[in-house]
């Protein structure tokens, strides 16, 4: 009876699943934010800007699936309740009495560029960690912010 091959790795699941974590609360809250954009937005291009923020925090969504599944593959939990999210988002607040477009425009873009910055630094720690899977993971939502805040950004003066 033969057996699987053995690889050595220098993959630490914990060390992983923590950064999926953080990111997984990042990521909700940035959904959130993009939702509150979208309920609140007025004026100038209201229902360009009204439709772009739901597209995206639909999209934001699926992201934060992606982060939840990996970290339970890797053995771990996710943790995406409210509380969690809460305490752990590392995104800036953001303006509740914001509504015109411009300014929504400027706040999401910015939530947005933090979450990108976070996340192109989970990359390399999943690559540092021997964990290319991860890494990928994190690559491809990073690809999808990237293409987000340049469908926001678009809406600048």
């Amino acid at each position: 009876m033969s057996s699987a091959p053995k690889f050595k790795t220098k993959v630490q699941p914990g060390v992983l699943i923590a950064l999926l974590n953080q990111s997984l609360a990042d990521a909700i809250d940035l959904k959130l934010q993009a939702k509150q954009a979208h309920w609140n937005v007025k004026g100038e291009n209201f229902i360009a800007l009204h439709e772009l923020f739901d597209k995206a925090a639909t999209e934001i969504d699926d992201y934060a699936d992606m982060l939840a599944e990996r970290a339970v593959q890797l053995g771990g939990m996710a943790h995406g309740t409210l509380q969690e999210v809460a305490r752990h988002s590392k995104l800036a607040a953001y303006p509740a009495a914001i509504q015109e477009g411009g300014q929504h425009v400027k706040a999401l873009s910015a939530a947005v560029g933090m979450l990108v910055d976070s996340l192109r630094q989970a990359i390399d720690l999943s690559a540092e960690e021997g964990d290319a899977v991860t890494a990928d993971l994190f690559t491809e939502i990073t690809r999808g912010l990237d293409k987000w805040r340049w469908f926001i950004e678009s809406h600048r003066k």
